[in-house]
């Protein structure tokens, strides 16, 4: 019999917490039918939302009622140790007990990804989990990782985040031989720390489609499918795409609303202007993969809206779908033994 498919939804994280969570949730199931939500929280919060759902939306919702949560100013170890009956822990705990086949939370990131890593475990030949996500390029996107999840990294967990990557775009963009590239600060050879050089030549030995170091333009030019990095470099890529997207969808309402003829110019633009907005709206590529995890956790944006905790939503039941674990683990044994 087919396993029906639930997902875990931690309610209490993020910025907007369920007011923001359980619209998302609505419009989610509106066009799934089939997909059931397991969704984790203060059931005297959540529960005057379930008004916006109509009977047969709400026949896909189950509440689990917990009053304890992670804030956003926990330590990773605090809220390991000290929340472990928590709306995010019991969504990952869900997941473990095959109660969930994914979880999706906008809580803090840290804390997501300790409390995972001790539940779920990680797949075998994997040290470090890694978070990525997909960042908007001349070609629709780019996978990177690592974002965050790992300050400082080995050569050897660089190339692991480059299987796990490549894995992932092949499932979910249908690419049989994705190209893969390491992020430095030039593609001589003689460049970069002493990491980056010793994975490259890792990954010259490895089977991928690896096309040597990259640039960080290149995470937009759309001529690379993933490109690989240390959480420090990679957080401070997407912060900074994030914050280049709202400089200059700012800047160019600025610009037309200077006077009576811009206005005029704005108008007979919109539909322009309309489309490089949504292709450079970061809500569209919120949800980040928590990959080398025994499940599936996606992150989502802890500002993120509900349009933006949708995707994240998503996601994660196409990676349900596509059983991306297993995936992962098969081409790992494949590349590591």
């Amino acid at each position: 019999m087919k396993k029906e498919t639930r997902i875990a939804v931690d309610a209490m994280g993020g910025d907007g917490g369920p007011e923001v969570i359980m619209p998302s949730l609505k419009d989610f199931l509106l066009y799934n039918s089939d997909v059931y939500l397991n969704v984790f929280g203060n059931e005297n919060i959540i529960s005057p939302y379930l008004n916006i759902f109509d009977k047969n939306l709400i026949k896909q919702i189950k509440i689990i009622h917990t009053e304890e949560k992670v804030n956003s100013e926990d330590s990773p170890s605090h809220a390991l140790r000290h929340k472990k009956n928590s709306s995010m822990s019991l969504a990952i705990k869900s997941v473990k007990k095959n109660e969930s086949l994914a979880c999706v939370s906008a809580g803090n990131t840290g804390a997501l990804m300790a409390i995972s890593r001790y539940i779920l475990g990680t797949l075998d030949g994997i040290d470090r989990p890694a978070i990525e996500s997909m960042l908007p390029s001349l070609n629709d996107h780019t996978h990177v990782l690592d974002l965050g999840a790992n300050i400082d990294c080995k050569a050897e967990h660089l190339y692991q985040f480059a299987v796990m990557g490549s894995v992932l775009c092949m499932i979910l963009d249908d690419k049989s031989n994705p190209s893969v590239g390491l992020l430095n600060v030039g593609e001589e050879t003689i460049k970069g720390n002493t990491q980056v050089k010793d994975a490259h030549e890792l990954l010259k030995k490895g089977n991928l489609n690896y096309i040597g170091f990259v640039e960080g333009d290149d995470i937009f030019c759309g001529n690379i499918d993933v490109i690989v990095c240390d959480g420090f470099v990679g957080n401070i890529a997407l912060k900074t795409s994030e914050g280049i997207a709202k400089f200059i969808s700012s800047k160019l309402k600025d610009e037309f609303k200077k006077n009576v003829f811009t206005k005029i110019a704005g108008l007979s633009s919109s539909k322009v202007l309309g489309s490089f907005k949504k292709v450079v709206d970061p809500r569209r590529y919120n949800g980040a993969s928590l990959l080398g995890l025994k499940g599936i956790v996606i992150k989502s944006h802890g500002g993120a809206d509900s349009f933006a905790f949708k995707t994240s939503l998503d996601i994660a039941l196409k990676e349900v779908k596509k059983d991306v674990p297993s995936c992962i683990d098969k081409k790992l044994k494949e590349m590591l033994s």
